[in-house]
């Protein structure tokens, strides 16, 4: 390929896209240059304050359970208060928790702050997907979650880098760093982007219409979109176990941690260097497709980390996982965005950033006690299990849902996974749904003209036993839970 079809393939993939994303684009790289609290946080726990290993595993834990919190919580303030409002509050909490970690070294202040810089980090991801799935073209949705995502490691990958030149300053003035970005990530919102929450819809007569506040519970309901947040877990768990069960099966084998190093910095190098490129190769695929594939990669890099002997094997399984975490997750957030309705597109974002707080918080303590436990080979056995369960899940459960006229993935490609799964498993995991699919729906105007009672109608293969989402029918007030 030459360098100028490598160019138009570059200039394909940024085009298009409205202004507003890429100053939201430039608040994500802003932000997440500046995160040095995550990557310095355990050696500052052990090196400088003196505190235990085990301690230090507890506060990261302490963190992902904020999230768990979190995440739900930003959901629902950015479908009542607003997106921006939203971002600059969750911000500003984050850059004061960074702020403050520069000041107190006591453990159960650490913690503490830890444990609400874990609320406000997550929190502020909702406003963050519901904004891009504002103003973004549905069409475009998957392209540009995956050039946010591409910020986001790029950033981090200049943190890992600059923060590892800049130690000798002190990790106290590496946070301090930290909460200054976020500010500045905080006015780049403030003064350049838009709000863009839908306005409320109006009846016939002119009235607002009042939407149902959903919950949790609520969201839940859904039965497509609960299917995407358990699939999305089971895939969050395998993803998340290298972190953890990586090192400890390298040092097992007689390894470096230097070595460990080198091969997980592949998974930054990867991201980095071919996003876009992966990005341009699947635009405009099938979701469940993708999200079936990105599954099989997960569990196909991971399993057969139990056959790795040496740093490069190591490294080459690190570059087929990666490879799925970089097709699964704008996939997924998009799904996520074309599932939600439009007034509870936060709420939405809010319980899928949950799935993957659950999994940042389960993983590490089970993939530890697999390890200590049965083994190191059996973590990478059970995450390879996972992966091919969910990916079976992905093809099985949502292609009506995710898209009326998508093909079904085809069974040549699930075939041997079906094969190579347990009894126990294959027979809990549905058949195929069957590849005639439901008779197209009928466009939908963007609200009801004068006078009209508009019904959409929904696939009952689809969403279950839900009962008509609020804004079915635009005349009518739904019940406000609480």
């Amino acid at each position: 390929m030459s360098i100028d079809s490598l160019r138009r393939s570059a200039r394909a993939t940024v085009s298009g896209l409205p202004g507003g994303f890429w100053w939201l684009w430039l608040s994500t790289l802003v932000n997440r240059t500046g995160a040095f609290v995550l990557t310095f946080l355990s050696l500052y726990l052990v090196h400088e304050l003196g505190h235990s290993a085990w301690f230090a595993g507890l506060v990261v834990a302490l963190h992902g359970l904020g999230g768990v919190a979190g995440s739900p919580l930003g959901g629902m303030l950015t479908d009542r208060w607003g997106r921006r409002p939203t971002m600059v509050t969750m911000h500003l909490a984050g850059a004061a928790c960074a702020a403050a970690l520069a000041f107190v070294s006591s453990a159960w202040a650490v913690a503490t702050v830890v444990l609400l810089m874990g609320v406000a980090m997550q929190g502020v991801r909702p406003s963050i997907n519901a904004t891009i799935a504002d103003m973004v073209p549905e069409n475009d949705l998957r392209r540009a979650y995956a050039l946010n995502y591409w910020a986001l490691n790029l950033g981090f990958a200049i943190a890992a880098l600059g923060g590892g030149a800049a130690v000798f300053l002190g990790y106290r003035t590496l946070f301090v760093v930290d909460a200054v970005a976020t500010v500045l990530c905080a006015l780049i919102v403030f003064l350049r982007l838009p709000e863009t929450r839908p306005e409320a819809r109006r009846d016939t007569a002119g009235q607002v219409v009042e939407e149902q506040r959903l919950s949790v519970l609520d969201v839940l309901r859904d039965a497509p979109f609960r299917t995407l947040v358990l699939l999305n877990l089971l895939v969050c768990l395998v993803f998340t176990a290298p972190w953890i069960g990586l090192p400890l099966s390298m040092t097992a084998q007689g390894l470096s941690p230097a070595s460990y190093g080198a091969v997980i910095a592949v998974n930054g190098v990867v991201i980095v260097g071919f996003q876009l490129l992966v990005n341009r190769v699947t635009d405009k695929r099938s979701p469940t497709m993708l999200l079936t594939v990105s599954s099989l990669l997960f569990a196909v890099g991971t399993g057969a980390t139990a056959l790795a002997g040496s740093p490069v094997v190591f490294a080459a399984t690190v570059v087929i996982w990666t490879i799925g975490e970089m097709i699964h997750v704008p996939t997924n957030a998009a799904a996520t965005a074309r599932l939600a309705p439009e007034h509870a597109r936060g709420r939405y974002q809010g319980v899928m950033g949950m799935s993957w707080a659950v999994a940042g918080f389960v993983a590490p303590i089970l993939a530890g006690w697999v390890v200590d436990g049965p083994g190191p080979d059996v973590l990478w056995v059970a995450c390879a299990v996972i992966g091919s369960v969910a990916a079976l899940g992905y093809a099985t459960r949502l292609r009506t849902a995710l898209s009326e006229n998508e093909p079904a993935v085809p069974d040549a490609l699930l075939d041997p996974v079906r094969d190579a799964l347990p009894d126990s498993v294959r027979d809990a995991v549905p058949d195929p749904v069957p590849a005639e699919a439901p008779a197209p729906l009928p466009a939908v105007a963007a609200g009801p003209a004068p006078g009209e009672i508009r019904v959409v109608a929904r696939d009952p293969d689809a969403t279950g036993d839900l009962p008509p989402r609020p804004g079915d029918l635009p005349d009518q007030k739904p019940a406000v839970s609480a």
